[in-house]
């Protein structure tokens, strides 16, 4: 794994959350290990069925472990071995859920006050709470609306004022701007950006949105199969894509090879040229841009073009973004190459048809595997 790592707690310095989370369902385990700071902002990326959301319903307490533990401000919430559990509502947890799940028979200062009610705040005391938590969020002339008044925005933002209601040391974020069009996503992007950095406490975001993960994360983990494969700050993992979901994220070929100075070689008769200098086994990365297709080979002697097939193209804006598969030396290796519309007339693309390939070393980086 890459990347400057999770903060490690230690005894004495017990603040934050500290989690083992092995939940094993047979066909699939989810075995992780979470270390968040207070102030912190982790998100859990991954693809479908990676485990992210497991992991937020045992964070939440909705799904038991089966193994581990679960340690908030050094609070023991949940350890099998010990056959401790704290009940969900008594765990000082507040999750805003992907369809927001508000109560449609309340208003919206009705929906932020039922949490403190539940823990037995008077009724007046919570609704100046909820009142106050709504002017924060920009809602306060929209207090007494129910939810079906509300824009998806507004119901976002009152979702996160409910969640937030009963002080939570530990804030689940799960798919939190997925109901959202791509106009009101942007608007609410930056909003909860802002709210989320006042939050003192420790915030875990679950999301599939790449653009999601890197604008309200401090930190990344990246879960594939139940996993941890890789970990950093945003600018570090799509820099250093480690696996080929999180390259496709990143926008960027990535692949696996054998690295001997500014050279990589990833098959016999294939070799890369890279910025770095590095020698063992290696990644390298580059992105769809730095890729030349050819008519015909570009110079006979080069070990770094190869010949591949046009398998689709799609329109990215006033580019192409080229999709191809390697034959010859590069045989079955996956390539994205963008192109403009021009290029790709003047090739005479089509699917199906032969290119070849060829790759700029000075936008090529190599980096240990």
């Amino acid at each position: 794994m890459s990347g400057s790592g999770p903060p490690v707690l230690t005894e004495g310095d017990a603040d934050g959350l500290d989690a083992h989370l092995v939940l094993d369902r047979g066909a699939f385990t989810l075995d992780v290990t979470l270390a968040v700071r207070p102030g912190e902002v982790l998100a859990l990326l991954g693809p479908n069925g990676a485990g992210k959301t497991t992991a937020l319903r045992t964070l939440a307490g909705l799904t038991p472990l089966t193994a581990g533990h679960l340690r908030l401000d050094g609070e023991t919430l949940e350890d099998p071995a010990l056959r401790r559990r704290i009940a969900p509502e008594d765990r000082p947890v507040g999750v805003v859920f992907q369809d927001y799940l508000l109560f449609p028979h309340l208003t919206a200062l009705e929906n932020v006050a039922f949490g403190p009610r539940c823990h037995g705040v008077p009724r007046a005391a919570a609704r100046a709470l909820a009142a106050g938590l709504l002017d924060r969020m920009g809602l306060a002339d929209h207090a007494g609306a129910k939810p079906r008044r509300l824009s998806g925005g507004q119901a976002q933002r009152v979702a996160l004022a409910r969640a937030l209601a009963t002080g939570p040391r530990l804030l689940l974020l799960d798919e939190p701007l997925a109901a959202l069009d791509a106009r009101a996503r942007l608007d609410v992007r930056t909003e909860l950006r802002r709210h989320l950095a006042a939050f003192e406490a420790v915030a875990v975001l679950v999301t599939h949105d790449p653009l999601d993960a890197m604008v309200l994360a401090d930190r990344l983990m990246v879960i594939e199969d139940g996993r941890l494969v890789q970990e950093g700050t945003p600018a570090e993992v799509a820099r250093r894509p480690r696996t080929d979901y999180i390259a496709r994220l990143a926008g960027l070929n990535l692949y696996q090879g054998e690295a001997a100075g500014r050279t990589v070689r990833l098959a016999p008769g294939l070799e890369l040229t890279c910025t770095e200098t590095l020698d063992g086994p290696a990644f390298v990365a580059f992105p769809p841009g730095a890729v030349t297709l050819h008519r015909d080979r570009p110079d006979a002697a080069a070990r770094d073009a190869w010949p591949a097939g046009v398998t689709g193209m799609e329109s990215h804006g006033d580019r192409t973004r080229v999709i191809l598969t390697g034959t010859g030396p590069a045989d079955g290796l996956p390539l994205a190459a963008d192109l403009t519309t021009v290029a790709v007339a003047e090739l005479a693309l089509v699917p199906g048809g032969a290119v070849w390939v060829s790759v700029e070393g000075a936008r090529t980086h190599a980096y240990p595997a």
